[in-house]
């Protein structure tokens, strides 16, 4: 079976004077159903790689094919076609519209997927139902504790059925209760079958993955002990 992300020698350097390593080159599997967390404090490479892994930026060295597909290769529309159907985003902030209702936030993620609006509504409802909050389809964000947030923008990642879920500091703006729950929810998916790479500086939040990665200085350890 195909690895749902091979990485070899992935680097990224910023041009400058002087240019910056951001990203030492790197080599990373993961494979179909795992549960992987990257640690590392503040400035350590962690966004670096994790832009890489979402095709949010392109690599200045080595390989990274997702789902055995050569994103190097890839055009921009290319790269934002696979992005939107292969990889799910959590980012700590939540990034929910505030004048669309929860549905809707949902819905926008899955526009690129072929269907009508009647079809993206359901698979946005059906993937709300599946973190809890099938009684808040039609509220705003504004009305949600920062738990429901984090809930809406996790059903926001899985409503096209993505192959990875990439989960920047989930729990970073929540409390240590609400970040329970969450952390709680990313353990019910992984147990479904969900891909998960989370970037933490937490040790704790890292603690919950099948898996640890550690990264400090733009050098990533692809397989650590807490």
């Amino acid at each position: 079976m195909t690895a749902v992300v091979a990485v070899e020698g992935l680097g990224r350097t910023f041009e400058g004077p002087p240019p910056v390593e951001a990203l030492r080159p790197a080599d990373l599997i993961v494979e179909r159903g795992d549960y992987l967390a990257l640690v590392g404090p503040s400035g350590s490479g962690k966004s670096t790689l994790l832009h890489l892994l979402g095709l949010l930026d392109r690599p200045t060295a080595g390989e990274y094919y997702l789902d055995g597909i050569d994103t190097n290769a890839l055009t921009e529309p290319e790269r934002a076609g696979l992005r939107a159907s292969n990889i799910g985003f959590v980012f700590q902030a939540f990034h929910l519209l505030p004048h669309r209702t929860n549905v809707e936030n949902v819905m926008l993620a899955d526009v690129y997927r072929e269907g009508g609006r009647v079809d993206r509504r359901e698979r946005a409802v059906a993937a709300l139902e599946s973190v809890g909050l099938s009684h808040r389809l039609d509220g705003n964000p504004t009305t949600l504790s920062g738990g429901e947030r984090q809930r809406v923008a996790i059903a926001r990642a899985l409503v096209s059925n993505p192959s990875l879920v990439l989960a920047d500091e989930p729990t970073g703006n929540l409390d240590t209760r609400t970040g329970e729950q969450i952390l709680q929810l990313f353990d019910e998916l992984h147990e479904q079958g969900l891909t998960v790479v989370i970037i933490t500086h937490d040790d704790s939040v890292a603690a919950r993955a099948q898996r640890v990665g550690r990264i400090r200085d733009g050098i990533l350890e692809a397989e650590v002990e807490l």
